[in-house]
């Protein structure tokens, strides 16, 4: 994994600006293109399978609002571990909120157009750009050997935050009254929190998700707070906001002091 300043969009990154060149699959969403990004007629770019799982720009921007809320004023850095497209990395930066904003995402045609729409919205030098999986970055920085990381992609965990918009996949997530996050593809929650448990985290979920697989994450005796995010009446997702487990704080300063 490196950090990236700036990645040329390629032949997967689109602007479409009629729906005479949208595929057929994608026009019901790219018909909603100003409600995702308010300034696409600006250039906004994606790639096919980003406009599935963009979160919508006044989502977006209560997420990052509801996060200075909730997450206590020590808490300076902000990872959005599945950046996509930049829709979260944008508000967070947006926000004023974090001293630093990290934008992880695997796939260098979707963090070319998160470079490219950042830049559109002012904020594209406000956010440090990784390219890599985040499941690895976080592996080496929860490590007792973190010092392996380039300098520039080094936290401080006690001060770090993570924000996860993971891809949704499965078969039932749109249809299932109830959905099993253990069946989320390709990660399931167990997975997510297992990697981001010993830091504050917030993960963006399908709006049917189990409340009560979200709840056995709970610490004994706290609770997890859960919000329902809608667009013009409409639920689009819902948020669980976690601590960080007190175990893993302890585990945390144990691998620094070894």
């Amino acid at each position: 994994m490196k950090q990236v300043q700036e990645l040329p969009l390629t032949e997967n990154c689109h602007h479409w600006r009629k729906i005479s060149e949208v595929p057929w699959d994608l026009q019901k969403y790219w018909q909603q293109r100003h409600t995702i990004f308010s300034y696409y007629n600006e250039g906004i770019y994606m790639t096919h399978d980003a406009w599935y799982g963009v979160t919508p720009e006044p989502v977006a921007n209560q997420i990052a609002h509801d996060l200075s809320l909730i997450i206590s004023e020590d808490k300076t850095t902000i990872i959005d571990v599945f950046a996509g497209v930049g829709a979260n990395s944008i508000a967070f930066a947006l926000s004023g909120r974090w001293e630093r904003v990290i934008a992880v995402e695997k796939d260098a045609a979707t963090l070319a157009c998160a470079q490219h729409n950042a830049s559109i919205y002012g904020v594209a030098n406000s956010i440090s750009w990784i390219l890599g999986d985040n499941f690895e970055y976080l592996d080496a920085l929860n490590s007792s050997d973190s010092s392996s990381l380039e300098p520039d992609l080094q936290v401080n965990i006690k001060s770090t935050v993570v924000f996860g918009s993971p891809p949704w996949g499965g078969p039932g997530y749109r249809t299932d009254e109830v959905f099993d996050l253990s069946t989320m593809e390709p990660y399931n929650l167990t997975k997510m929190h297992e990697s981001y448990r010993m830091m504050d985290h917030a993960l963006y979920l399908p709006r049917t998700s189990d409340l009560r697989q979200i709840a056995h994450l709970a610490p004994e005796g706290s609770k997890i707070e859960v919000v329902q995010y809608c667009v013009e009446g409409a639920s689009k997702a819902m948020v669980a906001y976690l601590l960080a487990e007190k175990g893993a704080e302890v585990e945390e300063e144990k691998n620094s002091n070894a």
